[in-house]
């Protein structure tokens, strides 16, 4: 299986892109999982977790956050939380997807989430096909939200810890839906968007945010 290594990190400002090496995990010690949330919305912060699960308390019901239920999702995260042996959720900000990229501010709060764990583990399974700087050896899985139970944990707290943010920034900015469509680009934003212009939660480096400002800057009186 092809994997890819991370190397020590020198700052947060920038994430270098990993090489791809052999790797069998058969290290033994503590495995976490990670994975992320909120690549694609088009405002608030992207989300990652860390999770290393109890093997003696066992979680069912398991699975890739997006398939499960919102209710679903709310108990699991409740259970994880009580039963894992350690987890960590961190972020990266709308500033620093502006000026790093989704990509690398998507790496940067993995790292976050991995190294804020109160254990540290032997390895770390991410969900995708690319990985943060660690110094931790580490894999990417594709689709791992659905074939590795840590990392299906760490998708479900990372979706619910982005919903209720979602829900926060619609009450600080009830005219955009982010209740509804937690950020994404659906039709009800992009119509929020033209009409009202975009909030200081927007991602000024994705492009329908840009024209969207462009547009609303024309409009407005001057």
């Amino acid at each position: 299986m092809r994997s890819r290594r991370s190397s020590a990190a020198d700052g947060e400002a920038a994430v270098p892109e990993p090489a791809q090496f052999a790797f069998v995990f058969d290290r033994p010690g503590l495995m976490a999982g990670v994975d992320e949330a909120g690549r694609g919305p088009l405002a608030g912060p992207v989300v990652a977790a860390a999770v290393i699960l109890d093997e003696l308390q066992p979680i069912d019901g398991l699975g890739d956050s997006k398939a499960l239920t919102a209710r679903r999702r709310e108990r699991l995260f409740d259970e994880i939380r009580a039963k894992a042996l350690a987890c960590c959720i961190a972020e990266a900000s709308v500033e620093e997807i502006d000026r790093l990229n989704i990509l690398h501010a998507t790496m940067l709060a993995m790292r976050r989430a991995v190294e804020g764990l109160r254990l540290r583990p032997a390895r770390v399974l991410v969900d995708g096909n690319r990985i943060p700087t660690l110094r931790i050896p580490a894999e990417a899985i594709v689709k791992g939200d659905a074939k590795v139970a840590a990392i299906s944990a760490a998708s479900i707290l990372a979706k619910v810890h982005r919903d209720r943010l979602c829900a926060e920034l619609h009450t600080l900015h009830p005219g955009y839906g982010f209740d509804v469509h937690k950020g994404y680009p659906t039709a009800a934003h992009l119509d929020a968007l033209s009409r009202l212009g975009p909030c200081e939660q927007h991602r000024r480096s994705y492009a329908p945010v840009r024209r969207a400002e462009l547009e609303h800057a024309c409009r407005s009186p001057r």
